[in-house]
């Protein structure tokens, strides 16, 4: 099991909670800075600690490369957060998600698509393969 995982499982509660929150006030329709920054406005009234950068090591075939990534919200260094508005999420916007939760070994993470009457509608809940064992 990923050393993370228990308290990443913890911490989404809250998260959703937050965002939630948040389009319970601004509603569908905004574009992503904004929900983006008012998710990160939620998370701090919920002392949550954030980062949205962060320099990953990248290694290939030998060679490594430092390089910083840039990612919507990552929280307690455990939950990566996607923030979107789009009419759907699809497949590479999960892809992504997991592709940063590799580089980053983070073993939780959110997909949360704002531009929905229901936000729970919009949510997708990604495990880093054999973060949960």
């Amino acid at each position: 099991m990923h050393p993370l995982f228990l308290k990443a499982d913890g911490l989404t509660e809250s998260i959703i909670g937050a965002a939630i929150e948040v389009h319970r006030d601004k509603g569908p329709g905004l574009i992503e800075p904004i929900y983006e920054w008012c998710f990160l406005c939620e998370l701090q009234l919920r002392n949550l600690a954030t980062k949205s950068q962060r320099l990953v090591e990248i290694t290939y075939k030998g060679f490594v490369r430092r390089e910083p990534l840039r990612f919507d919200v990552l929280i307690d260094d455990c939950v990566l957060v996607e923030a979107k508005s789009v009419s759907e999420i699809l497949p590479i916007h999960k892809a992504q998600l997991l592709s940063y939760m590799k580089l980053l070994d983070v073993p939780v993470g959110l997909v949360i698509n704002f531009n929905v009457s229901k936000l729970t509608d919009g949510l997708s809940r990604l495990i880093l393969p054999g973060a949960n064992r």
